[in-house]
C-alpha cells in the first residue's frame, strides 16, 4: 500500500540552512524536493569523484585477498582504477597476440638476419601456402622450393628467387616481421604483467571498507549539497524556503524534533497535486515483489499499489511456465546455495521455486516426466493432481485460460474501485457498466456451467446485466456531456473493448506454451539420455552427462521465459485493464544512510 505522507514546508536563515540540513540527515526521514542530478560545479565534482568510487569499489568486490597487507595510499580509488584499466588494455591485447602467434606457428623458428644475408646476396624468399592435396610435385623441379611446415591440412613453403622476373601461380603472402618464439615471448610478458597487476589489486583489497566509507560520505555530501541548492531564497537572500514530505506515521517524532530547532514550519496533509513521494508498506512477502513494481514505475499518490497483485499473479504464472515440480526443487536450492550472491533476491527466488514446485506437483510432472505413470505414487495423491483433459481440452490449456480470465477481470474491480474513489460513483458510471458486463458475465456464465442457477434464472439476470450495463456504458458514461456524444463514445468503447479484450484473454495462452515447450524439450533431453544408456554398463556416463547438461539448458531458458512473459501479462494486461499507470516518484529521504 502507498504510505500516506505529510508535506512540510520548512522557513529558516539562510546562514542556518545547511546545519539544518545535516539535522534532518541525521534523522533520515524528510524527502526534501531535490535533484537527482548534479546541477553545479560542485554537485559535478562530487558526482565525478562518486563514480570513480564506485568503480573501484565495484572492482575490489570481484578481487580475491592477498596475505600481504597493502601499504597506506593516498588516492586507493585512483590506484585501484589505473590497475583496472591498464589489466583491461594488456587483456584487449592478448586475441590479437594469440592471432598473430598463430599466423607465424607454421613458418617455425627463424632469424631476421638471414633475410637481411640472403638480400645481400641478391636472393629473394617468397612465402606461399597451399592445400596439402593441391601441391605439385613438379614445382620443386622448377623452383627452388622448400617445405616449412604442415598445418590444419595446408602446407606452408618458401621459394628462394635471384631474378625480378618470377612468376608463381599461387598468390604470395607478406613475409612474417618475427618468428613465433618472439610472439610466444610477448604473450608471456603480457600475461605476466596481468598477474602483476591482479598481485596488485589483491594488495588493494583490504583498502575496501575505506573506500565504501568515501562513497558514503561523498554520496551523502551529494545529497546534502542538491538539497541545499533546492531551497528557495527570500526577503533579500536572508531567508531560505524549503518543501518537503516525510510519512505520517513519522510524524510525532519528527514535530519533537523540529519544535527544538530555530526554524518556522508548516505542516499539512500531502495531496495529490503536491506530487509526493512513494513509499510503499507491504508485509514481507509482499515487499519482495517491490522491485518488479519499481522496474514499471511507482504508483501515483492517488493510485493502487499493485504489488500485492504482482506478488500473487507473478508468482502464479512463472510456476506456471516453468511447470516442473524438479525444476521447482533446483530453484529451492540455488535460492539457499547462492544466499550471498543474490542478496534480497535470495528469498523471491525461493518463493518462486516453492511455488513451482507445488504447480509441478499439480500439473504432475517431475524432471520432465509424468508422475501418474509412477505406481509409487499413491492413487490418492493422484487424484489431487490436475487432470490431462478437462472438456476434452488439454487440461494445463483450459486452466492457463481461465487464470487470465480471473486476472483481467480483477484489473476491472480494481478500476472500478479505483475510478469510484478518485472521481465518485457518478462519474464512474461507464466503468462499472462495463465491471457488471464483463464480471458480471463471467460469474453467471460459470454459476450456469456448474448448474448452480437453472437456465431461467440465468436468462433475467444476463438481461438485468445488460440493461444496467447498456445504461452506463452508452448513455451515463459522462453525465457532463451530451448524450448522443456518450453513445458514440460507447460504440468507440464497445469497439475497442471487444477486440482488445479477446486478444488480453489469449495471451494468456503464453502460460501453456512455454510450460509445454520447457516440458517437451526436457522429455526430449531425457530420451536421449536413455538411448545413449542402452543396456547399462558404461552407457550410465553419456546418460547422466545427456540429462545435467540438457535439463541445465532447459532450466535456463525456462526462467527465462518464466520471468518475462508473467511480467508483461502483468505489466500489458493487467495494467492496462485496471487503468494503474505508475508515474510516482520514489520516497528518496535526505538520510547519511546512502544504501536507501
Amino acid at each position: 500500500m502507498v504510505t500516506e505522507m505529510t508535506k512540510y514546508g520548512f522557513i529558516l536563515l539562510s546562514g542556518d540552512a545547511e546545519v539544518f540540513l545535516k539535522k534532518l540527515q541525521s534523522v533520515g526521514m524528510v524527502d526534501i524536493t531535490r535533484s537527482t542530478k548534479p546541477i553545479d560545479e560542485p554537485s559535478e565534482k562530487l558526482s565525478y569523484r562518486a563514480n570513480i568510487l564506485r568503480k573501484a569499489l565495484s572492482a575490489l568486490k570481484t578481487v580475491t585477498p592477498s596475505e600481504k597487507a597493502g601499504e597506506k595510499i593516498t588516492d586507493v580509488a585512483a590506484e585501484v582504477l589505473s590497475a583496472v584499466s591498464q589489466k583491461e588494455a594488456l587483456q584487449a591485447r592478448l586475441p590479437q597476440l594469440q592471432k598473430d602467434l598463430e599466423e607465424r606457428k607454421p613458418w617455425g623458428h627463424f632469424s631476421k638476419e638471414s633475410f637481411a644475408t640472403l638480400a645481400e646476396r641478391g636472393l629473394k624468399l617468397h612465402f606461399y601456402k597451399a592445400k596439402t592435396s593441391a601441391m605439385q610435385p613438379e614445382w620443386k623441379e622448377q623452383y627452388a622450393l622448400s617445405e616449412i611446415s604442415s598445418f590444419d591440412g595446408y602446407t606452408y613453403f618458401v621459394i628462394v628467387n635471384d631474378s625480378d622476373d618470377y612468376e608463381f601461380p599461387l598468390k604470395e603472402l607478406p613475409a612474417p616481421d618475427c618468428d613465433f618464439v618472439a610472439v610466444e615471448e610477448e604473450i608471456n610478458k603480457v600475461k605476466a604483467d596481468v598477474e602483476k597487476l591482479d598481485h596488485r589489486l589483491a594488495e588493494l583489497k583490504c583498502h575496501e571498507a575505506m573506500v565504501q566509507k568515501e562513497l558514503d560520505k561523498t554520496l551523502s555530501r551529494l545529497d546534502l549539497h542538491l538539497a541545499d541548492a533546492a531551497g528557495t531564497k527570500a526577503a533579500e537572500n536572508y531567508l531560505t524556503v524549503f518543501e518537503g514530505f516525510a510519512p505520517k506515521e513519522n510524524e510525532k517524532a519528527l514535530k519533537e524534533m523540529l519544535d527544538n530547532e530555530s526554524v518556522l514550519y508548516l505542516a499539512d496533509k500531502a495531496k495529490v497535486d503536491d506530487n509526493p513521494p512513494i513509499k510503499l508498506k507491504n508485509n514481507k512477502f509482499v515487499s519482495m515483489f517491490e522491485v518488479l513494481t519499481d522496474m514499471y514505475g511507482r504508483p501515483k499518490y492517488d493510485e493502487f499499489d499493485p504489488t500485492l497483485w504482482i506478488s500473487i499473479f507473478f508468482m502464479l504464472f512463472f510456476a506456471f511456465c516453468m511447470g516442473d515440480m524438479g525444476y521447482g526443487l533446483l530453484l529451492i536450492v540455488v535460492g539457499l546455495a547462492l544466499k550471498k550472491m543474490l542478496g534480497k533476491l535470495s528469498p523471491l527466488v525461493v518463493t518462486l521455486g516453492v511455488a513451482t514446485t507445488v504447480i509441478g506437483f499439480l500439473f504432475h510432472t517431475f524432471f520432465s516426466m509424468d508422475l501418474l505413470t509412477w505406481k509409487v505414487i499413491p492413487d490418492a495423491v493422484k487424484k489431487i493432481m490436475l487432470p490431462s483433459q478437462i472438456a476434452g481440452f488439454d487440461g494445463t490449456m483450459v486452466l492457463a485460460i481461465i487464470v487470465g480470465i480471473v486476472h483481467i477481470c480483477l484489473a476491472m474491480i480494481v478500476k472500478t474501485y479505483q475510478s469510484t474513489k478518485t472521481k465518485g460513483f457518478a462519474n464512474s458510471l461507464g466503468t462499472w457498466g462495463w465491471t457488471l458486463l464483463i464480471v458480471g458475465g463471467v460469474i453467471v456464465g460459470g454459476l450456469a456451467l456448474m448448474k448452480v442457477i437453472d437456465s431461467n434464472v440465468t436468462k433475467w439476470v444476463v438481461i438485468v446485466l445488460g440493461v444496467l450495463s447498456a445504461l452506463g456504458i452508452f448513455f451515463l458514461n459522462n453525465l457532463h456531456r451530451n448524450p448522443l456524444l456518450n453513445v458514440g463514445s460507447g460504440l468507440w468503447d464497445t469497439y475497442n473493448t471487444a477486440t482488445g479484450l479477446l486478444g488480453d484473454v489469449l495471451s494468456y495462452l503464453r502460460l501453456y506454451a512455454l510450460g509445454l515447450a520447457g516440458a517437451k524439450l526436457g522429455e526430449a533431453f531425457n530420451a536421449i539420455g536413455v538411448q545413449a544408456l542402452g543396456d547399462g554398463g558404461f552407457g550410465w556416463i553419456p546418460f547422466i552427462l545427456i540429462v545435467i547438461v540438457g535439463h541445465t539448458l532447459n532450466l535456463a531458458m525456462c526462467v527465462l521465459g518464466a520471468f518475462v512473459h508473467p511480467l508483461r501479462l502483468n505489466f500489458l494486461e493487467f495494467f492496462k485493464n485496471s487503468g494503474y499507470e505508475g508515474s510516482g516518484r520514489s520516497y528518496n529521504p535526505l538520510t547519511e544512510n546512502t544504501n536507501k
